[in-house]
Order: structure tokens, then C-alpha cells, then sequence
């Protein structure tokens, strides 16, 4: 996966399954059905991933920014 920052606040709610999602300086966390997790503009997106090899996993994303900014840029 990219390292990236999203010029956006980020909101993931999960639907189905499990995602792993991450940000520089903070330990990932494993999120389920209903579960959220938050990124701001600053935060560097470092994981997100499906944990499992054999269940689908579905989430939904809001991504708040800037009419004409990028949704993301690599972070170096």
C-alpha cells in the first residue's frame, strides 16, 4: 500500500467483515461491522487492508476536503 496523506477528514464506517486501517504514529487497529475510524487532513495513511484471505469485507468512506484538492498525495 502507498503511504499517502488524504487532504481530507476521512470517515470509514465498516459494513461487512474487517479492515485493518492505520496512521503514522499510531498502532493499527483491526475495525468490524459498525465500527468507525477517523483520519484528519495531517494524518499519513500508512495501512488499510482487508485481515483476511477468504471473507469480503465492505466499508463505507466520507472523504470531506476542498472542492479542488487532490484526494490524496504520496507522503514522503
Amino acid at each position: 500500500m502507498l503511504v499517502r496523506r488524504h487532504n481530507a477528514n476521512g470517515f470509514i464506517y465498516v459494513l461487512e467483515g474487517s479492515v485493518v486501517m492505520g496512521v503514522w504514529g499510531d498502532e493499527p487497529v483491526t475495525l468490524g461491522p459498525g465500527q468507525t475510524f477517523y483520519e484528519t487532513p495531517d494524518d499519513i495513511h500508512t495501512i488499510g487492508r482487508n485481515p483476511s484471505k477468504t471473507t469480503p469485507a465492505k466499508f463505507l468512506v466520507f472523504l470531506i476536503k476542498d472542492k479542488d484538492a487532490p484526494i490524496s498525495i504520496p507522503a514522503k
